[in-house]
């Protein structure tokens, strides 16, 4: 079995553990500026991390993720609740269909201290071991 080696990202409220094959980029703050990480595994995987306060909590925030994502023209195959880096999440896969390219999309929704965290990994790359990668980061995730 191969070890997986890991970097830690680290904000001013959350940490998490990405393997030292994929990439921090320059968040996208001018189209998000909720934005605090963008992470890519090649040109086919592509992870944004957000961050903002809220005062819904995790099941009211469900069917506006997925409305987000219907309206955007995405299909949902998968919502529900989880268990995640032992907290409550929203746990989503969508396919979104696009007249460039068709690509999944698998999100992770926190909400801990009246703020919500979001991971959406895009991918057109949907093997096991870049979900397994996305799994072990999901499951560090830690708020500082």
């Amino acid at each position: 079995m191969i070890k997986i080696e890991f970097r830690t990202f680290k904000s001013s409220k959350v940490s998490f553990k990405y393997p030292v094959t994929w990439e921090v980029e320059k968040a996208n703050i001018s189209n998000n500026p909720d934005c605090i990480a963008t992470i890519s595994k090649g040109e086919e995987n592509l992870l944004n991390v957000v961050e903002f306060p809220t005062r819904a909590d995790i099941e009211e925030f469900k069917p506006l993720m997925e409305d987000l994502i219907t309206d955007d023209g995405g299909v949902i195959i998968s919502s529900d609740f989880a268990l995640k880096a032992n907290k409550e999440a929203i746990e989503l896969h969508a396919v979104m269909y696009t007249p460039q390219i068709n690509f999944d999309i698998y999100t992770y929704v926190f909400i801990e201290e009246n703020n919500i965290y979001i991971f959406e990994l895009r991918t057109v790359d949907s093997s096991d071991d870049v979900l397994k990668e996305y799994d072990d980061l999901i499951n560090s995730f830690e708020i500082i």
